[in-house]
């Protein structure tokens, strides 16, 4: 008869078909998954992820299941693919979420942004803005655009921090928010996530890329979601997350998008109607604060592109 030891430990890296999880003794166990795992009856593709805590078993023949997954602070998904109602969930139990963007080489779109940020305030996860490559920026129209953006996201309420890994403007900036904390770090390809996380985590080496120059976008270094512990006596851990070209929501009602929007859920207080849109109805103060500019168009668009996403037929599942 087989001899069998349970441990307990978290999740550090998701293979696809298996998951790496470091054992409170600080052993990394090769696991596959025992057990039907979901989470409020959402169809995920990855029903355990990197950041969660779980029971595993062990035979003595050293093959190891995951049983078990303790129950989670809280977890951030994003839409598996535009043609499936299925989510994929990124991590779980976080302090913190950081988007890399850049607006050159490649430029993220406002609308990415804001979908990655609307999606961390359903999920609970406060979220910080990172424009790297600011470096590129170099004449009048580029700074300006930066001023722009960096001066609108912290007008809401979110942190903004400008970074190179070139001139190193931003990385101890960088290094002082992740300290002590789980952070997800995501962003589209090519935004030079890896070359930060390389400086963060000084002898990591994580494979970067270089820009395609054909499309200016990155090529996809990163696989599967992967967690690194920081330098440090204050310790905290980076989870790495494959790079993004879109970024589907899930799961909102169209009731609720406005909530995710901060500036837009504190104009909807003074709308004519407590179930308004904002799309249409008479006396919305959102549509108002929009046409007198104190509430960004690009941010309303992007409202607009989630309450699309809602509708009932958006995404049909395919026969």
């Amino acid at each position: 008869m087989q001899r069998q030891h349970n441990d307990r430990g978290l999740v550090v890296r998701n293979t696809g078909s298996s998951y790496i999880v470091l054992t409170d003794e600080g052993q990394e166990v090769d696991c596959k998954i025992k057990g039907n795992f979901r989470i409020r009856g959402i169809r995920t593709t990855n029903p355990v992820a990197v950041g969660d805590r779980v029971e595993i078993r062990v035979a003595s023949d050293g093959s190891a299941f995951i049983t078990a997954i303790k129950p989670r602070t809280n977890y951030i998904i994003r839409r598996a693919s535009n043609l499936s109602k299925e989510a994929h969930i990124l991590a779980a139990n976080l302090d913190q979420a950081l988007l890399i963007v850049t607006l050159a080489h490649p430029a993220t779109s406002t609308t990415f942004i804001d979908r990655f940020l609307a999606t961390a305030e359903a999920y609970r996860v406060p979220a910080v803005i990172v424009i790297n490559k600011v470096d590129l920026l170099e004449d009048e129209d580029d700074k300006a655009l930066l001023d722009a953006v960096a001066y609108l996201y912290t007008s809401i309420g979110y942190r903004v921090i400008e970074t190179s890994a070139v001139t190193g403007q931003g990385v101890e900036a960088l290094r002082e928010v992740l300290k002590g904390k789980v952070t997800l770090l995501s962003g589209n390809s090519g935004v030079g996530k890896s070359t930060l996380i390389n400086l963060v985590i000084p002898g990591l080496n994580l494979r970067t890329a270089e820009i395609s120059a054909s499309h200016d976008t990155g090529m996809h270094t990163t696989t599967f979601s992967e967690m690194f512990a920081l330098p440090g006596e204050e310790g905290g851990f980076i989870i790495d997350t494959p790079g993004v070209k879109g970024f589907g929501t899930i799961d909102f009602s169209r009731q609720e998008v406005g909530h995710y929007f901060p500036e837009i859920f504190a104009e909807s207080r003074h709308c004519k109607y407590g179930d308004c849109t904002h799309t249409h109805e008479p006396g919305c103060a959102v549509r108002e604060a929009v046409e007198e500019q104190r509430i960004s168009q690009s941010r309303y668009a992007s409202y607009l592109s989630i309450l699309d996403d809602s509708a009932e037929d958006k995404y049909r599942k395919p026969f």
